[in-house]
């Protein structure tokens, strides 16, 4: 009967080294370049947008020059981009949620007349005024967070239908009518504070362009270092998962959507500033503006991924191009053919980094 032979002990070292070496080259594959760039841009989303306005910036700098290299070019820029950017910060904080709000232009306008007619017309104390706007627009947004939070209604048919209710309030509450630029500056110039400029160098801003920049500040330092913004990015990451740990997701959606409101409120009168006057036509595009700056920001439309300095830039990358186009003399279509082939890619971008692999 033959015996059953064990090999020797440093045969049967030998072999487990072989062993673990190719688990180690299994397991330690190298990253093509592709991948690593698919990495960084993972844990960095902001990146995307940032490269895309060095590009665009580096583009028009040399077909255009020193006509676009200059302060008032660059500040004019800041000034277009300031509501859209204020209404974007609103609409990240929806999107953060895998939601989404088609009525913050809605919002914004209806607050920016409440503002306007009771200082104006009925003789409230600006100060007032602009508070009861305020309260207004968090009305308007806490509404819809309690439809889609409590009522369980999709985010996109709840807005949509609330855009239209919205309107309505502000046309009959209005009689589509406007009040004049004199007319609010003799009566409430407080209004139009956001609008006033100040000079730097050769630089203009407005007060609602450094508005933007402080509220951008602000929501970023909530998202990233509060429970209430840990919160937010879990819910849109994964609401069930958010909920078993014991994130009380319903009181979340709801403040998420009344904040959005009230700053949607902020933006109307950081409207009123910019045009002068009280309209209830004007900024009704806010929200497909929104949306593109929030896409083109690097924010991720199925939630959890994103950042409020990623929606300024990329409302300053619709600026830039808008801007660079428009001194190079193209047709207006070209910025909208450009515009939807960078909401495109954005979304492209998003997906193609979602998919990287552990």
């Amino acid at each position: 009967m033959s015996e059953t032979t064990t090999p020797k002990g440093s045969e049967f070292e030998s072999q487990l080294n072989k062993s673990d070496t190719r688990v180690a080259e299994f397991s330690g594959h190298k990253r093509t370049p592709l991948q690593h760039l698919q990495h960084f841009l993972h844990g960095n989303p902001t990146m995307v947008p940032v490269i895309v306005l060095l590009v665009g910036i580096g583009i028009f700098g040399s077909l255009i020059g020193g006509r676009f290299f200059n302060a008032f070019t660059m500040t004019l820029i800041l000034q277009q981009v300031a509501i859209v950017g204020i209404v974007g910060v609103a609409q990240t904080l929806i999107i953060l949620t895998a939601g989404i709000d088609l009525s913050v232009g809605a919002i914004m306008v209806l607050s920016s007349v409440i503002m306007g007619n009771l200082a104006v017309v009925n003789g409230v104390p600006a100060p007032l005024a602009l508070l009861i706007g305020f309260a207004v627009g968090t009305l308007c947004g806490a509404i819809n967070g309690v439809l889609v939070a409590k009522v369980r209604l999709p985010p996109f048919i709840v807005t949509l239908g609330m855009w239209f209710v919205f309107e309505a309030v502000n046309f009959i509450y209005t009689q589509n009518a406007t009040i004049r630029a004199q007319d609010v500056e003799a009566a409430a110039p407080l209004l139009q504070f956001l609008g006033n400029t100040f000079q730097i160098g050769g630089a203009v801003f407005t007060y609602a362009v450094v508005s933007v920049l402080l509220l951008v500040a602000l929501f970023y330092y909530i998202l990233n270092n509060t429970a209430w913004g840990r919160h937010v990015y879990a819910i849109g990451d994964d609401e069930d998962a958010a909920r078993l740990s014991g994130i009380r997701s319903n009181k979340v959606l709801i403040s998420v959507y009344a904040v959005s409101g009230l700053i949607c409120a902020f933006a109307g009168w950081a409207l009123i500033g910019r045009i002068g006057s009280v309209s209830p036509t004007s900024g009704y595009e806010a929200n497909i503006q929104a949306i593109t700056a929030v896409v083109i920001g690097g924010t991720s439309l199925f939630g959890g991924r994103g950042s409020v300095i990623g929606t300024l830039v990329g409302a300053l990358i619709v600026g830039v191009f808008a801007m660079g186009l428009r001194i190079y003399g193209t047709d207006p279509q070209w910025t909208r053919l450009t515009v939807g082939a960078l909401i495109i890619l954005a979304v492209a971008a998003d997906q193609w980094i979602r998919k990287v692999s552990a």
